[in-house]
């Protein structure tokens, strides 16, 4: 050591083996960072996740609507996102306890066993159109959540709903035009179920091509929450201000942050930019007094899709996410 000291050499040493530090933790990182398949314990299902890579994009739109303005430059930190919307196969075994204790080969962990679970609800949320390999559809923003939690429980890994960016960003698939195949809207028909070509129901997921980052039905099928509050202007406040990761916390019921079109939505309304809003008239038919935390009767176009934060938050903020006191006036 006192040889290095007289040549100098010490601080040169530092710095390299802090540098070769950091770049073998940067490629195991990237190593991890890849597509995989999660399977669901004590049950035969499964869905995929691709990795989505971090980086900047402009959200938003100019001149189709007020509320898709100003755009606005948005960075990503990078994260894996579902490459299907979650199927009825898969949220019944969180829907029906029973179901679930009946396919297990085990007890279920007691932490899964107590978990807050929707009712069986009083009506066909399917509206008919069926349920196996079709998205699930019609939970609340509180249903979705809590589906995530069951989720987490199930695997050990944090599973959350996208923020809006978030959605976008990997809608976009780094396109910069009103669909992420460019301005033709004639090309939908190879990429999404929407008005023109669904017959008003919901299909199958997985059969239309995926966009350029391996996310099918991102566009169409069904619609998919996020986990922010909407409001008109929500990017008024980003304008010519850097933003990396932006959220905007659910503090009231309406309106949630929805994004994606569905199955009986015009083109218009599948562009990447578009922004929807959730209504209260979705529970008129509600049978359940008072009416029910888990479920929207009226949206059977309103699912949902899964991300998963390549750097996970702490085991306190997690649990924050899981267990927000639900908001009582639904």
């Amino acid at each position: 050591m006192n040889h290095y000291l007289k040549k100098g050499l010490l601080p040169s040493i530092l710095i390299l083996v802090i540098l070769f530090t950091v770049i073998s933790w940067k490629l195991s990182v990237q190593e991890d960072f890849v597509s995989y398949s999660q399977k669901i314990p004590d049950s035969g299902q499964s869905f995929g996740m691709t990795p989505i890579q971090g980086g900047k994009f402009v959200m938003g739109s100019e001149g189709i609507e007020a509320n898709e303005g100003p755009i606005h430059e948005v960075e990503i930190s990078p994260f894996w996102m579902g490459t299907h919307e979650i199927t009825w196969d898969i949220f019944e075994l969180f829907l029906d306890k029973n179901y679930e204790l009946a396919i297990a080969e085990k007890a279920l962990p007691e932490q899964v066993d107590g978990l807050s679970r929707p009712s069986i609800p009083y009506l066909d949320m399917t509206a008919g159109m069926g349920k196996e390999g079709k998205p699930a559809i019609g939970m609340t923003n509180y249903g979705a959540i809590k589906f995530c939690k069951w989720l987490y429980l199930k695997t050990g890994i944090f599973y959350r709903l996208p923020t809006e960016a978030e959605w976008e960003y990997a809608a976009r698939a780094g396109s910069k035009t009103k669909y992420f195949f460019g301005e033709d809207e004639k090309l939908l028909d190879q990429y999404a179920w929407s008005s023109a070509n669904s017959g008003n129901i919901t299909h199958l997921i997985g059969q239309k091509k995926p966009n350029p980052w391996g996310l099918y039905d991102i566009l169409g099928n069904v619609m998919e929450w996020t986990s922010d509050q909407y409001a008109v202007d929500t990017y008024q406040s980003r304008k010519d201000v850097p933003t990396k990761d932006p959220t905007i916390e659910i503090k009231k019921l309406y309106p949630g942050a929805i994004r994606g079109g569905h199955y009986n939505s015009p083109s218009a309304d599948l562009r990447s930019a578009k922004r929807t809003a959730s209504k209260a008239e979705w529970k008129r038919i509600d049978p359940q007094i008072p009416k029910s935390q888990w479920w929207f009767p009226e949206a059977p176009f309103l699912g949902l899709r899964v991300v998963r934060p390549l750097h996970p938050p702490s085991q306190a903020e997690v649990m924050a996410y899981y267990d927000k006191a639900p908001i009582t006036d639904y």
